[in-house]
């Protein structure tokens, strides 16, 4: 089997498009691979260092997010990153060796700069944290990172940096990581622009059906159907790429065509949407009623796993300072 990482950052709950995005993915994933899936926890802090107390217990709800969604701690290695040393020390190594330029001209440094207004980003941390991502990926040795097309231009820093540190030492310790592209849906958020907790216009994971129904009668639509017999566009309305996910073809065509002709209003659109989300949320919802019962299996479940990774991540840190002479 190929072995897989990804992490996640508990910065918050997570919404569905944390769920489309990544972890829809990682379920599917971990029937096919050696699947490595961990807590971000360190990564976490570059936009919560004002307040890390947060972070324990969002890297708990991440826990639980990932267990409910299906996530199955038999066929995959569940960890947390601030548990294993070994990340913050090959991190370390290899900013040594990191040219500065090589991270000023990642895109995501000030993407996120304008996102996050909460918080000062213009930190050595946060231009830092492509590094540090490497490191969480090179110590396991990752032959794969699942990532949307527009996120494989992130990896190849990673892979130059990996024949950076081949180049400097005359050894190949790491497995250059290849992307394993995965198709990810537009998904915005209720007021259309990207699902974000930062803009508080998210659907969770954790949201009970009332929530649920709550929001997505909140949600905009076609801005040309100011009147209930106005026509509209059903390819530029926030609902409809929800109808793509979660409602059956017939359901689709029929929202499509009742927009357009203006057979069926805004609001019919939202009931429908809610019926058939609710019903594809429901299993979701009830392991995560499960799970919440039985912390201590949630936390036992991390700790296995870490203790797992650690094994994995010692062995690499091993390799990489014989490599550099300096064990």
């Amino acid at each position: 089997m190929k072995r897989i990482l990804s992490g996640m950052q508990p910065s918050g709950k997570l919404h569905l498009g944390n769920y489309f995005g990544a972890l829809k993915n990682w379920v599917d994933l971990q029937d096919d691979f050696e699947c490595f899936f961990f807590i971000a926890d360190w990564h976490a802090l570059s936009s919560l260092y004002e307040n890390p107390r947060l972070i324990k217990d969002f890297s708990y709800e991440v826990a639980v997010d990932w267990l409910s969604a299906g996530l199955d701690p038999e066929k995959c290695t569940l960890f947390l990153q601030s548990k294993i040393p070994e990340h913050a020390e090959l991190h370390l190594i290899l900013s040594m060796m990191v040219p500065v330029p090589w991270l000023e001209r990642n895109p995501t440094y000030k993407e996120k700069q304008d996102e996050v207004k909460k918080v000062d980003m213009s930190t050595y941390g946060f231009l830092g944290y492509p590094v540090l991502q490497t490191a969480d990926i090179v110590l396991y040795r990752a032959d794969l990172v699942p990532v949307g097309i527009d996120q494989a231009p992130h990896l190849e820093l990673s892979r130059e940096i990996v024949r950076r540190f081949h180049h400097l030492y005359k050894k190949n310790v790491f497995v250059e990581p290849d992307a394993k592209i995965s198709s990810i849906p537009k998904l915005n958020g209720l007021d259309g622009r990207k699902m974000s907790k930062s803009y508080d216009n998210a659907i969770f994971l954790s949201d009970n059906e009332k929530e649920v129904a709550k929001k997505v009668k909140q949600m905009l639509t076609d801005p040309a159907r100011a009147r209930r017999d106005d026509p509209g566009d059903p390819e530029v309305c926030n609902l409809y790429p929800f109808h793509k996910i979660y409602s059956p073809q017939s359901m689709q065509d029929e929202v499509a065509e009742g927009c357009r002709s203006a057979k069926i209003g805004c609001g019919d659109c939202k009931n429908m949407l809610t019926e058939t989300m609710l019903r594809n949320m429901r299993p979701i919802m009830e392991r995560r009623s499960e799970i919440t019962k039985k912390p201590k299996e949630v936390e036992e479940i991390i700790a296995e796993g870490t203790r797992k990774a650690q094994l994995v991540a010692t062995s690499t840190l091993d390799r990489v300072k014989q490599a550099m002479k300096i064990k």
